[in-house]
């Protein structure tokens, strides 16, 4: 097996990490492998087997650099002041056929330093899971880790369910850099590690950028669109702390991450999110604030204090306009308009709160509009159809309205039940329903599996989410 590794943060100052090789498995088995990731990234495959052996984690690459990254992070608004990889090891670094460096880690591959005596594990779920929602995530267009193989260890893992089936996921990213890569930093002090990691971040995402209040910039740029990409297609991370924050604006730690069935701008999934600080309808709030502790660990390292204060707040103040504007021009073309004007934002306000009103389906809603089986999805009907026909009058001005609202509106998503179902069936041995939403999710905008756009019935729903650590 060849995987062409060129690494740059191994050859930062020991203080970015520890270096240590993951833990051997018992008996690994390749349940999963992208082979046009693969492709992509330069590696190449022969024995299948060998293949297992290197994701699980027995075996180490030639030229790889296994590591565990250092960083700190607000958890629900909390400060802890240590975090890192505690079940995760960043092989190493590619750069791939199309020129981009990317980081290979390994989650679930044994405890390091950080893993605040946690098992360094994962178990099957949560790691199929985060396979078909990161893959579905590149398939919207959305930015996100990928994920390159999946494996099976051979070995219980214990978590409050009893004991699980434990897997590794091999995880793709432009890096693994965080808000909290940085905050651990200025919070300690340490203003040439901070300076350090500053110039990686730019050389490596911005090179454009001219010191740390331009990467500041890029940055909240980044998140103001990432948002509202995820809120086009109903996603709720759950779990929007600084240390899951990309500096590169990816989705990144899929934990107890959710797409949306019914329409409610305050659902929330994440069994732990008690509060719905990371609702739905919040995520643009807490993009923000994620945001302002960047600025805040940012400044540390700069001479004139005041200045850089004045420059960061606004920044950080232009950042909810953005947002809105990404969110209008994304929702706009959920309703097929490709020039939308301010009037837009009440129009999609009234549907949207029509949809919450009558428990409306997201993504079949959106996907039905210009058909009559978008009024199916209403109990007010005669409020939809007066919301239509202004919207009717609405589109009269737009070039090819059904052509944009087929390539924004994915007709496939991976829903709840269906997750579910597909990892109840794998604990089981049976891969086939992961396979089939695999095949699904590659083509969402296609109607490729009418079946999996059916929403749960009563006794489907699944009311709450797992981080599985």
């Amino acid at each position: 097996m060849q995987i062409p590794f060129d690494n740059s943060y191994a050859a930062l100052p020991d203080a970015f990490y520890t270096r240590l090789t993951p833990t051997p498995v018992k008996t690994p088995h390749l349940l999963a492998f992208n082979t046009d990731l693969a492709k992509l990234l330069g590696i190449k495959v022969g024995d299948l087997q060998e293949a297992a052996q290197v994701f699980a984690g027995n075996a180490t690459p030639a030229n790889a650099a296994p590591l565990a990254q250092l960083y700190a992070g607000h958890q629900f608004g909390n400060w802890n002041p240590q975090l890192g990889d505690g079940r995760a090891i960043l092989l190493g670094e590619v750069i791939g056929t199309d020129g981009t460096r990317r980081d290979i880690q390994l989650k679930g591959s044994g405890p390091t330093p950080y893993s605040r005596m946690g098992d360094g594990r994962a178990w099957l779920g949560p790691v199929l899971r985060e396979y078909l929602v990161s893959e579905a995530m590149y398939a919207f267009g959305i930015p996100t880790t990928r994920a390159l193989a999946a494996v099976s260890t051979g070995e219980s893992i214990w978590r409050e369910q009893g004991g699980l089936p434990g897997a590794v996921l091999t995880r793709v990213a432009s890096s693994h850099l965080r808000v909290g890569t940085f905050q651990i930093f200025a919070a300690r002090g340490e203003i040439e590690n901070l300076k350090t990691l500053t110039q990686y971040a730019i050389q490596r995402h911005y090179p454009d950028a001219k010191g740390p209040m331009d990467l500041l910039r890029a940055v909240c740029t980044a998140q103001a669109a990432l948002i509202p990409a995820w809120m086009a297609v109903g996603f709720i991370h759950g779990v929007m702390n600084t240390d899951n924050a990309s500096i590169a604006g990816e989705t990144i730690d899929y934990g107890p991450c959710a797409f949306m069935d019914a329409f409610a701008q305050t659902r929330v999934f994440s069994s732990i999110d008690q509060t719905g600080r990371y609702a739905y309808g919040n995520q643009p709030n807490i993009a923000v604030w994620n945001m302002a502790q960047l600025a805040t660990a940012l400044i540390a390292q700069m001479e004139d204090r005041d200045a850089a204060v004045e420059e960061a707040t606004a920044i950080i103040h232009a950042m909810p306009d953005q947002i809105e504007a990404n969110w209008l021009t994304r929702f706009a073309a959920k309703i097929g308009i490709s020039t939308p004007v301010e009037e837009d934002v009440k129009r999609l306000e009234h549907l949207l709160a029509l949809m919450q009103d009558d428990g409306a389906d997201f993504t079949n809603t959106f996907r039905a509009l210009g058909t009559d089986a978008a009024r199916d999805q209403f109990v007010n009907r005669e409020a939809f159809e007066a919301w239509h026909s202004a919207w009717q009058a609405r589109l009269s001005t737009e070039p090819d309205p059904q052509a944009l609202m087929a390539r924004s509106n994915p007709a496939v998503i991976p829903r709840n039940h269906r997750v579910e179902e597909m990892i109840q069936a794998a604990v089981a041995g049976d891969m086939a329903p992961f396979e089939r939403l695999s095949r699904a999710l590659a083509t969402p905008y296609a109607e490729t599996d009418p079946d999996l756009h059916r929403p749960p019935t009563s006794d489907e729903i699944v009311p709450a989410t797992f981080c599985g650590t």
